[in-house]
């Protein structure tokens, strides 16, 4: 979470690596070991209507379960949680169109998304699924549970029952109190940008090399040696604008449903206590009273629905709650 971009990533590493002063030319120098992904999955590629979307298999021989990432991620954030669910499923992963290493062409609509999700499932021949969407995610697993619900088993929201349409919610992040995006400092080396990364969404996942294999599907390295993230500004401002304005209707879902809610939107553990000031003056005005009317509504609306509360932030607990998201996942998932 190997995959097309891992040989591109070591080349140029090494190649900086070789940039240090030189040493005599009697010295036989040996390249630092590449990096290879210790997570035990195979990366493939599906033709869709308009796209080709890459996709990493963990195997399993129990019931199918699609993994399905938020807006500007990539499958490789699910590496962990993969791991921890274990082999009783049969888990697989992509990147939606505009992301990692699918294609980057549009349109992004929640139609357009949940067609690319259902031509997926049967290029790989996968007749029914258990579906799990994060963030952005939630949108396709709704929209596949109402449109073709012979398909679907059960669903499972990873903080990602809400309605990003809802307009709070566009309100909330045009209110974000600073600039979460990356500066050219931290996109002059891949190290740069994983630093900045780290420090500014991830202080609470714990060892960086946790992440490592995602980190490195977010950016391409340009020839110069700096990075430039996979999804350009244009295709993030598309997604952005189709997220705001595809609304939800849980109305139209029949299967299962579990909610999973992280705590906080944004990462609580930031050193600087300025900073950690703005974000919880932020998630009192603006995410607390919007998650609390989520939850009322998907308890409303998904009839049955499961809501489960773990630590973390939106953006890292699939890191910081491993064990607690997968438990909770395969006790839902159980068959019944």
């Amino acid at each position: 979470m190997g995959r097309p971009s891992q040989s591109a990533f070591v080349v140029t590493l090494l190649v900086l690596a070789g940039c240090s002063s030189p040493r005599p030319a009697v010295e036989t120098r040996q390249a630092a070991p590449a990096w290879t992904d210790p997570s035990p999955h195979t990366s493939g590629f599906v033709i869709v209507p308009g796209a080709r979307l890459n996709y990493l298999d963990w195997g399993g021989t129990g019931p199918n379960l699609i993994l399905i990432h938020g807006m500007g991620d990539n499958p490789h954030a699910f590496d962990g949680l993969a791991a921890a669910i274990g082999t009783q499923f049969r888990i697989i992963a992509y990147a939606r169109r505009g992301h990692g290493r699918s294609s980057k062409a549009g349109p992004f609509d929640t139609a357009t998304l949940t067609e690319d999700l259902k031509a997926l499932m049967d290029s790989l021949k996968i007749a029914r699924a258990h579906l799990a969407g994060w963030s952005m995610g939630g949108n396709e697993i709704t929209a596949m549970a109402g449109s073709y619900p012979d398909r679907v088993d059960r669903i499972v929201y990873l903080d990602a029952a809400y309605d990003w349409a809802d307009p709070r919610e566009r309100v909330a992040f045009k209110a974000l109190p600073f600039d979460l995006s990356p500066k050219p400092a931290n996109l002059a080396s891949p190290d740069a940008f994983k630093a900045w990364q780290v420090a500014t969404f991830y202080p609470s996942a714990g060892k960086p090399d946790q992440i490592e294999a995602y980190l490195r599907d977010l950016v391409d390295i340009q020839a110069d040696g700096t990075v430039k993230p996979v999804t350009s500004d244009s295709v993030s401002a598309a997604l952005a604008e189709a997220l705001f304005t595809n609304p939800r209707d849980y109305s139209r879902v029949r299967v299962p449903a579990l909610a999973i809610y992280a705590a906080t939107m944004l990462d609580m553990a930031q050193p600087d206590s300025a900073v950690r000031t703005k974000q919880r003056a932020w998630e009192e005005q603006f995410l607390g009273p919007f998650r609390a009317a989520s939850v009322e509504r998907v308890k409303r609306e998904l009839k049955g629905v499961e809501v489960v509360r773990v630590r973390g932030a939106h953006g890292d607990f699939l890191w910081t709650s491993t064990d607690q998201v997968a438990e909770a996942m395969r006790k839902f998932l159980a068959p019944h």
